[in-house]
């Protein structure tokens, strides 16, 4: 029954991750208007750059980090093989999210114009996090020389830190969308009954549903009868 119910979490997710994907890359795409710098000397370079940003943060970093935690529910094969591609994935994850942020801070205004809202404070925070767990984790679970009990005590805050980084990447994303959204609305760029209207809330829906069934997809217990959670105990201490 468990083995059914994280079967079906994870079609569930993918196919959340999939309309996520194609909804962010339909806007990024088709209406490449919506993000044009508005400044008196505007480049095409500043356009590529504006594109990038929500292609690099959602698919780059919130959808390769969500499938990076469901790592461990469908690939077989040994422990070792598990936490090596759930560490390549989040690293190339972080590796999207910094050069996200750097493209939204590539302006010639500098910095600080970007640096404003809660988006840009929670997107800093989250990425910032997000680092510090990734070294982390590779300095506890990866690295051979690490004390057994040390790993142990650490994995639970390993697990939380982890699923909280990526509601907040989600978070972020959500408030990112409403502010682009209500940004374009107020100035009369965009309608609010209309088909980018309708892209950008089934993203941030889709996003909403996604992160559910990540991390319940996380915290889902693994079944295990008596008998193999005897062995698996077993060997831990052996190990």
């Amino acid at each position: 029954m468990a083995a059914a119910h994280s079967f079906s979490l994870l079609v569930l997710a993918r196919l959340s991750a999939s309309i996520v994907a194609f909804l962010v890359l339909t806007w990024a795409l088709y209406f490449k208007t919506s993000f044009y710098p508005h400044s008196s000397y505007t480049q095409e370079e500043d356009l590529i750059y504006a594109v990038l940003h929500p292609l690099l943060m959602v698919i780059g970093f919130i959808l390769i980090s969500g499938e990076a935690i469901l790592v461990h529910r469908w690939l077989p094969g040994s422990r070792n093989l598990k936490k090596s591609v759930h560490l390549c994935l989040q690293g190339l994850a972080l590796a999207c999210g910094v050069f996200g942020i750097w493209t939204k801070f590539h302006s010639r205004d500098g910095i600080v114009t970007n640096f404003y809202s809660l988006h840009s404070w929670m997107g800093i925070i989250c990425v910032s996090l997000f680092g510090a767990q990734w070294l982390m984790g590779f300095l506890s679970f990866w690295h051979r020389g690490e004390v057994r009990m040390t790993r142990i005590r650490i994995l639970p805050w390993h697990v939380f830190l982890g699923l909280y980084t990526y509601g907040l990447a989600v978070a972020t994303a959500e408030t990112g969308l409403l502010e682009k959204l209500t940004f374009l609305q107020t100035n009369g760029a965009v309608q609010k009954r209309c088909t980018e209207s309708m892209i950008v809330n089934g993203m941030g829906l889709s996003l909403a549903l996604l992160s559910g069934m990540v991390i319940f997809a996380a915290v889902l217990p693994k079944h295990q009868t008596p008998h193999s959670k005897s062995v698996y105990s077993t060997n831990k201490l052996h190990s």
